[in-house]
């Protein structure tokens, strides 16, 4: 089957997002969610624009993604994010079963791989370190810019 696009394409999709959330001062992570070879959702953190800690981009593309399937399991999916998600997100991937999680910074701080106890459902494929110079990049930017 001919793949037209692969996951740096949909992780340059992502990196739209995070640009888009940094130009609204937020921190810039972005994702999109695949199905099927078609984004289905596309989104970037909202903390500060809806005042809610919890509004990861990770969390408003599950949302989005289940919405336009019309169900809350994500299995066929691929979630792209531009930074690796946090225990939080982890967790809410779980309960959706999302096929496969691409991302492309590692997050040493708050990111799900530094605990030692398996949070992601089993059936869910994990990719790292895609583009994850320019993932890096942008969140470095940032938060120099910050300082």
């Amino acid at each position: 089957m001919l793949k037209p696009y692969n996951d740096e394409h949909f992780m340059k999709q992502a990196l739209l997002e995070a640009q888009k959330a940094a130009e609204r001062d937020e921190v810039p992570v972005g994702a999109v969610i695949v199905c099927k070879n078609q984004i289905i959702a596309r989104t970037h953190n909202l903390t500060e624009v809806l005042t809610d800690f919890t509004a990861h981009a990770e969390m408003q593309a599950f949302t989005a993604a289940s919405e336009y399937l019309d169900n809350k399991y994500l299995n066929e999916c691929t979630l792209y994010v531009t930074l690796e998600p946090c225990v939080m997100c982890a967790g809410a991937a779980f309960w959706t079963r999302i096929g496969r999680i691409v991302y492309g910074a590692n997050d040493e701080r708050r990111g799900f791989q530094r605990l030692n106890e398996k949070v992601l459902h089993p059936v869910t494929q994990i990719a790292s370190g895609v583009l994850q110079k320019e993932c890096s990049e942008i969140i470095r930017s940032y938060f120099q810019n910050k300082r």
